[in-house]
């Protein structure tokens, strides 16, 4: 491979395409804008003035999911308590019994009403 002929023209254009590509990820996972030199910006990374209305849009849509969040929590907490309270635990153990008890006796009944018939 000699020094420009087109292998080496074309290995140098894949590692500058490689590099660029590279070089686009890792601004977008760190979440730095696509070009720095960007119009409407302020200096290399800075905010233009039509993106100051949009963070002060995502700050409040931001609190107002926390405030949701907290509430949610809290709602939670209620329940769980109301859950593992004894007396909840107690009532449902009734309510159980009084449905095996219920039908218990309408299988007694059924029995009587078989041996009545047989008789």
């Amino acid at each position: 491979m000699a020094i420009g002929g087109p292998e080496f023209i074309l290995g140098i254009i894949a590692i500058a395409t490689f590099g660029g590509v590279l070089k686009t990820a890792v601004r977008a996972k760190a979440g730095l804008p696509d070009h720095p030199f960007d119009r409407g910006r302020r200096g290399r990374f800075g905010r233009g003035a039509q993106d100051d209305g949009e963070v002060e849009r995502l700050k409040a849509e931001n609190a107002r999911l926390t405030d949701r969040l907290e509430a949610s929590e809290d709602r939670l907490a209620v329940l769980e308590r109301i859950v593992t309270d004894k007396s909840y635990n107690l009532a449902s153990e009734i309510e159980a019994l009084r449905d095996t008890r219920h039908n218990g006796a309408r299988d007694a009944e059924r029995k009587l009403e078989n041996r009545s018939k047989t008789i």
